[in-house]
């Protein structure tokens, strides 16, 4: 694209009258992804109740890397990283469109940090279980944003502060994992149990809530000195950082939700959060 095209590109991102929300969704199995249940409606309805975005970016808990990149592909691939699961979820295909131009512009608005151009990735899991649902016609161009792995919560926090314009230009910011995420402990044999929990788990759910609905960003930074229990809610936090990105993104006059509020097989919750 000529830098005469491009200029064109971002501006047309005006800002709007209405500034999206962002979301944190707690993605869960990849079988949502395929499955009609209560996780996966409530996504389709927040599709339908959100505005219409022009773009998505997703920070997917699935997307680690040593530094930070962005998706800058026109046509991402449908990554299906996972195993174990049945065929018609490694049949599924989720063909939308990517934005080699809100990639430029999503690395031109982060100073802190080189963001680099990615060809490679793609869509994995933790954006496409998701946004299928949203978007069922993948009709809106859709970008994964990396999360440096070797950086604490609070560099994530701040780095997202920075993307806080897209909100007015009509990109949905999603970041996708799970705030109580310790797979080696589930509970197999209840995985179908409604809203089962250890108790450690529900204290954390807890925690996370009182902690998120107050405003206390720099408690959910640490989150190592919540509780106790917070080694076995968060054992590694590559599920946990994406919350970072869109507690950043929040501003003093945004409205706060929380959805899907749900604890699975004991030691997984799927609480999301809708800020603005």
């Amino acid at each position: 694209m000529s830098l005469h095209n491009f200029k064109n590109w971002t501006d047309s991102l005006t800002e709007e009258d209405i500034k999206l929300p962002v979301l944190f969704i707690g993605h869960g199995s990849p079988m949502n992804g395929i499955e009609d249940n209560e996780f996966s409606q409530t996504w389709a309805k927040m599709g339908k109740e959100v505005t219409r975005p022009k773009a998505v970016i997703v920070v997917s808990a699935h997307w680690l890397t040593r530094g930070t990149h962005v998706t800058a592909m026109e046509e991402p691939k449908t990554i299906h990283d996972f195993g174990g699961f049945p065929q018609a979820l490694f049949d599924v295909e989720y063909p939308a469109k990517g934005s080699p131009e809100l990639a430029k512009e999503t690395a031109n608005l982060i100073t802190s940090t080189d963001v680099g151009l990615d060809h490679d990735w793609g869509l994995d899991h933790g954006t496409w279980t998701v946004v299928r649902h949203m978007y069922p016609d993948a009709d809106i161009p859709v970008l994964q944003l990396s999360i440096d792995y070797g950086k604490p919560a609070e560099y994530h926090y701040n780095l997202a502060k920075q993307l806080s314009a897209l909100r007015k230009k009509g990109v949905l910011i999603i970041g996708s994992g799970n705030m109580v995420h310790n797979l080696r402990m589930i509970d197999w044999r209840k995985l179908n149990e409604p809203n089962y929990g250890f108790d450690w788990a529900i204290e954390m759910n807890d925690i996370f809530k009182q902690k998120i609905q107050g405003g206390d960003h720099k408690a959910l930074m640490e989150y190592e000195k919540l509780s106790k229990s917070a080694k076995l809610a968060i054992p590694t936090p590559d599920h946990y950082y994406p919350l970072m990105y869109i507690l950043g993104l929040q501003d003093n006059k945004d409205e706060l939700s929380f959805f899907n509020d749900k604890l699975v097989g004991g030691s997984l919750n799927m609480t999301s959060v809708k800020i603005g």
